[in-house]
């Protein structure tokens, strides 16, 4: 495994040639079944103990949840074992990623860090974990990265040999085969006052259909469609896109309805820098559940693993009694919500590209072992200072199960403030299986459902 690494710069040389990266072998594939877990993550302990072997991840909920209800904290006697400040941050210096050491020197004594005991809860239905092996002796990146062949349902390259294919992991890992839920984001001002916006979201991710296969997805990775609750300035706006696996063969497809031209437009620019709608300029669209789209605008470095601080098992930032005044502070989050835990992450880096226009000239990205979700990234302008700072809080949700974000924060170290997307304490819980067949997801359905 240590090899394929290595080999790492070998096929980003082959990458620039147009040629596809190979699959794993047969002997490497096993390693799912042995050392390591089935979706590639080391399946042991770390040496202090402190990252406990896997075991199976929260793969049952626990007593007293029933189907159709918010996730309950499956840790509730859990205590922080102890807490980062501004104060004793250098003692953890080695854990810590440079924007929650930032964080710390800029927002402390009010922002801290609450370090919990690890719980590698992550966990994924068993035909989810069969197509990561099969997905490991088939799949490869294509044409400079844009897109991928012979792979189907969840992350390609559980035995990843380079950053491009970790990013990979992240764009296609498994959030389930549909899901349905009402959020709300803010931008809030440097005092902390806000106005939050509404959105109802409903995604059908037919890439993760079970018994899908990759001829029966016309090449599309999900659909997804927002349609804007309030306020009432921009209630009616609905969005929808198709997300594409081959995205040279076809880019992203996009339609957004404006409540006050009343009609739906295509969107070709809702990628890349382009700012994230309702963000005030402080989220680029491709930072939207972390980091989407084609990663052709970026060199991709895989700089190894860390064994990192980051947020997890956030079910006190979920739980239903929450309410989005409990948890929006001037400047951040209240942290007395927040949870962090020691993992294994794999860190890339993200260098732009010669002649390539993007706001962030280099980003970086802590990506959890367990699952292949982006936990924390790091984004830097072109003078090479920390810009900005990422957060995804993530859970487990029972329904699947499947581990995914429930609240997402973007820190503007220059503007001294932040957008956050997530605020779903007031609303019914996700639906992971709200029906849908596809067709809510055309142009002409869009059309027709903001005539109503």
């Amino acid at each position: 495994m240590r090899s394929r690494v290595a080999a790492g710069i070998t096929m980003l040389a082959l990458a620039g040639s147009g040629q596809a990266f190979s699959a794993v072998s047969v002997t490497e594939a096993e390693q799912l079944k042995q050392a390591l877990t089935p979706v590639g993550a080391e399946r042991g302990a770390n040496t202090s103990g402190s990252i406990p072997e896997w075991t199976g991840g929260l793969s049952e909920p626990p007593a007293g949840w029933r189907r159709g209800q918010t996730e309950v904290n499956p840790f509730p006697d859990d205590e922080p074992l102890f807490v980062i400040t501004a104060n004793n941050m250098h003692l953890y210096e080695d854990k810590l990623s440079e924007g929650s050491l930032k964080m710390l020197e800029q927002y402390g004594p009010d922002f801290f860090m609450p370090v919990y005991q690890t719980r590698r809860t992550a966990a994924f239905p068993e035909h989810v974990y069969d197509k990561y092996y099969e997905n490991a002796l088939s799949a490869e990146v294509l044409d400079n990265g844009n897109g991928v062949r012979d792979t189907i349902m969840t992350s390609p390259f559980p035995i990843p040999e380079n950053g491009l294919e970790v990013i990979w992991n992240h764009i296609l890992r498994y959030r389930g085969e549909e899901v349905s839920f009402r959020s709300a984001s803010a931008t809030p001002q440097v005092d902390g006052s806000y106005n939050p916006v509404v959105n109802q979201y409903d995604y059908y991710f037919a890439y993760s259909k079970k018994g899908a296969e990759l001829e029966d997805i016309d090449n599309k990775i999900f659909y997804l469609k927002t349609d804007t609750i309030s306020p009432s300035t921009l209630a009616g706006t609905i969005t929808l896109v198709h997300e594409t696996l081959d995205q040279v063969r076809s880019p992203r497809l996009a339609w957004r309805y404006d409540a006050g031209s009343r009609r739906l437009r295509r969107s070709p620019n809702l990628a890349y820098e382009t700012d994230l709608p309702n963000s005030s300029s402080l989220r680029s669209v491709d930072q939207k559940d972390m980091y989407n789209g084609a990663p052709n605008q970026y060199h991709w470095k895989l700089k190894g693993k860390r064994e990192v601080f980051v947020p997890y098992n956030a079910y006190k930032l979920h739980d239903k009694s929450v309410r989005p005044d409990d948890v929006i502070r001037a400047g951040h989050i209240n942290q007395e919500l927040a949870r962090y835990e020691l993992h294994r992450v794999w860190v890339v880096e993200a260098t732009r590209r010669t002649g390539i226009k993007h706001i962030y000239d280099r980003r970086v990205f802590y990506v959890d072992e367990d699952s292949w979700q982006i936990l924390m990234s790091e984004e830097y302008d072109e003078d090479g200072n920390l810009w900005r700072v990422s957060e995804a809080h993530n859970i487990s949700y029972y329904q699947v199960p499947v581990f995914w974000t429930t609240m997402e924060m973007t820190y503007d170290l220059k503007a001294r403030r932040y957008y956050i997307d997530g605020l779903d304490q007031n609303y019914p819980a996700y639906n992971f299986n709200p029906g849908f067949r596809g067709k809510e997801f055309t142009a002409s359905s869009a059309r027709r459902a903001a005539r109503h």
